[in-house]
């Protein structure tokens, strides 16, 4: 019997650190291939309407993503829909590098973005913690940030702006805790679907960044 259930564990977790590895290698993989979508978009100058085209094919990908996550398909949907994500950052890119330290708050968001990943991932994979228990608050967080962001959109007030996107890198982190923590605990089991989220927490938290800090620099 003990042997049966230590059997089962240890295959168990051969099976979690396995999507633990493809995850971290496909999300290394699309980030990569996003910012080089990114680098090309902003190279060709593509104004707000691309941008806004390029984040719509986008959210329909999600769609193609979720129905083909168990297949081989799933991963070149994967990088069509990280690849379309970058890309749409292009305009805004080109936004901040028209101001004259805008390619050092581009550098500054993504270093910090990049600290904020490893520094929270670490911290779950070290401690094994399971953080399912976020997940009721961090949904209702973001149902009132979209609700946020909508009325800004007529408001137009900077200082709600930075409130808004401070709340959204602080929402992202706790989701890369969530995310992290359901993969090492059996929550999540398919890599595909772990790698876009993890994306979207990365992809959220840059671009709020890059907010705070041209808004502060304002």
């Amino acid at each position: 019997m003990n042997s049966s259930i230590n059997t089962h564990a240890q295959s168990s977790g051969v099976s979690i650190n396995k999507v633990l590895k493809n995850t971290y290698m496909l999300l290394g993989m699309t980030l990569a291939f996003s910012a080089f979508t990114a680098t090309i978009a902003t190279a060709a100058g593509i104004g707000p309407i691309a941008s806004l085209v390029l984040m719509l094919v986008s959210f329909g990908l999600l769609f193609v993503i979720r129905k083909t996550a168990n297949s081989s398909k799933g991963i070149f949907w994967v990088f069509m829909f990280t690849g379309a994500m970058g890309a749409s950052l292009g305009n805004m890119l080109n936004h901040y590098l028209t101001m004259a330290n805008g390619p050092a708050l581009i550098m500054q968001a993504l270093g910090t973005t990049a600290i904020i990943f490893f520094a929270l991932s670490a911290y779950v994979l070290t401690t094994r913690k399971d953080f399912s228990f976020m997940g009721g608050f961090l949904m209702a967080g973001m149902i009132a940030v979209v609700v946020a962001i909508i009325a800004n959109l007529f408001l137009q007030i900077p200082l709600f702006q930075l409130v808004i996107s401070s709340v959204v890198v602080l929402l992202m982190s706790g989701l890369i805790l969530f995310d992290t923590s359901r993969i090492i605990n059996g929550g999540e089991t398919n890599y595909i679907n772990a790698t876009v989220s993890l994306y979207l927490n990365i992809f959220n938290i840059f671009v709020h960044l890059l907010s705070i800090l041209g808004i502060l620099d304002d």
